[in-house]
């Protein structure tokens, strides 16, 4: 697994081609700042989609319960594994770091006896 920077130019184009292949993925959004330490705005529920729309300069994580809006990213870094997209770390306009974690859902057994 290897982090990498996205260019700017491609976040829109990254984003729309990964929101196709999420597959039922499960999300984790951390915010990092001086102001308020780290925070986890959403634990284990599911993604529907990454956007970047830059005409409002806002990269959107969109969950079942939440859309948290990353406004005015200046840096996205994401790391790939053989399973796909794994994590997006994001620095905002107010320096702050976003942290989002993608997970396959858990699955449970069923007791078959």
């Amino acid at each position: 697994m290897a982090t990498r920077k996205l260019a700017k130019s491609e976040w829109q184009s990254y984003f729309d081609h990964v929101s196709k292949s999420l597959g039922g993925k499960q999300v984790e959004i951390e915010v990092s700042s001086l102001a308020i330490g780290d925070q986890i705005e959403a634990n284990q529920v599911a993604l529907k989609g990454l956007v970047f729309d830059p005409k409002s300069d806002v990269l959107e994580v969109v969950t079942e319960n939440l859309d948290h809006m990353i406004r005015r990213p200046t840096e996205i870094y994401v790391l790939e594994s053989d399973e796909g997209l794994a994590v997006v770390e994001v620095l905002d306009g107010d320096g702050n770091k976003q942290i989002v974690k993608l997970t396959a859902p858990l699955l449970i057994a069923s007791d078959d006896r």
